[in-house]
């Protein structure tokens, strides 16, 4: 079994596969006669295909056992997935590039307390993973026409330890 370490989730290393939301970064202006600060454009929700929109929704995740056995990946070719912690709990983020016949090898990031994360239109990730107890979140994506789920399972599992 192929053992991958998680990393902290960062802007920088996880931009490839998507947009880290929370309220770092320099896009904040306050509102309401300065007595709250707007942390602005922090993710794109894309929705593509027939009759598509952008859906929020809310979901209680249960956790894994850790080290997690991560047998499948999936995405979603017509839109974006976002998820947004409503608890200061970390979570695990598991992402692949494409390769020649499917997903590649995982990477795998921690996500901090206050962070959530917006899965790119079409990439491959692991399915939500929060650590320890249970966790609600918001989840941003598409609803619309047409089938936007792919699944893979991998021919051998990987082993996803947390650092």
């Amino acid at each position: 079994m192929s053992r991958i370490v998680a990393r902290p989730l960062t802007r920088e290393d996880f931009a490839p596969f998507g947009d880290v939301i929370d309220m770092g970064g320099d896009n904040r202006y306050p509102i309401n006669g300065g007595r709250a600060m707007r942390y602005h454009d922090l993710a794109t929700a894309e929705a593509a295909g027939p009759n598509a929109r952008v859906l929020i929704s809310m979901v209680r995740g249960t956790p894994y056992e850790m080290p997690l056995k991560l047998t499948m990946v999936e995405r979603h070719p017509l839109g974006s997935q976002a998820f947004i912690p409503l608890s200061p709990r970390p979570f695990l983020v598991v992402v692949c590039h494409d390769a020649k016949d499917g997903p590649g090898e995982p990477q795998a990031f921690l996500a901090a307390p206050g962070q959530g994360i917006n899965y790119r239109r079409n990439l491959w990730h692991g399915v939500l993973t929060p650590i320890g107890e249970e966790q609600d979140f918001i989840i941003v994506d598409r609803g619309g026409d047409g089938s936007n789920l792919e699944e893979f399972y991998f021919s051998h599992p990987y082993e996803i330890h947390l650092p």
